[in-house]
C-alpha cells in the first residue's frame, strides 16, 4: 500500500515538475513584421494562427484606384504591435523550424484583429469565430475585400 502511494506522489509531483513542452510554450518578446506576413519575436519565426495574409504584390481597389493592398495589410500590422510586446502561445512546429501560434498584443488576439479589419483570411481548419469575422470583413468591403485587380 505505502508503495502504491509512493507511486502516485512520484508521478504526480514528476507531472508538476516537468517543464511545458515545445508545443503550448510561451514566447514573449518585441516583434518585427517581416515581407511574407510572419513575425520574427525573440529571434523565432511565428506565423499567426489560423490566417493568412496576402503577398505584396496583390493589388485592391479602394475607390476605384488601385493600391497595395498587401503591404497596407503588413503595414497595419505593424503599426499594431510596434511599440508592444507581443505573447505568442505555440499551437504547432512547422518542418522549417518556424511555428504557427496565436499570439496577442495588450491581450488581444492579432489574428481576430486582422480578420475583424479586413487584412487577412481564415485558413481551412481555423476556428468558426475566424471564417465569421472574414464575411463580416468582406460583406463591408474592408481592408483587401475592396474590388480585387491583381492576383489572388
Amino acid at each position: 500500500m505505502k508503495a502504491i502511494i509512493l507511486l502516485i506522489f512520484v508521478l504526480i509531483f514528476t507531472s508538476i515538475a516537468v517543464p511545458l513542452t515545445a508545443q503550448g510554450q510561451e514566447i514573449v518578446s518585441y516583434s518585427q513584421v517581416m515581407d511574407d506576413g510572419s513575425l520574427l519575436v525573440d529571434g523565432q519565426k511565428i506565423w499567426l494562427y489560423g490566417i493568412f495574409i496576402p503577398l505584396n504584390d496583390r493589388t485592391c481597389r479602394t475607390y476605384q484606384i488601385p493600391i497595395k493592398c498587401g503591404q497596407r495589410a503588413l503595414l497595419a500590422l505593424e503599426f499594431k504591435i510596434e511599440p508592444y510586446f507581443v505573447h505568442c502561445e505555440e499551437k504547432e512546429k512547422r518542418q522549417d523550424g518556424s511555428i504557427t501560434a496565436l499570439c496577442r498584443v495588450k491581450g488581444e488576439d492579432l489574428s481576430v484583429w486582422l480578420l475583424r479589419e479586413g487584412w487577412a483570411v481564415a485558413l481551412p481548419g481555423a476556428p468558426l469565430e475566424y471564417t465569421v469575422l472574414e464575411k463580416i470583413a468582406r460583406h463591408n468591403y474592408r481592408g483587401i475585400w475592396g474590388t480585387v485587380t491583381g492576383p489572388p
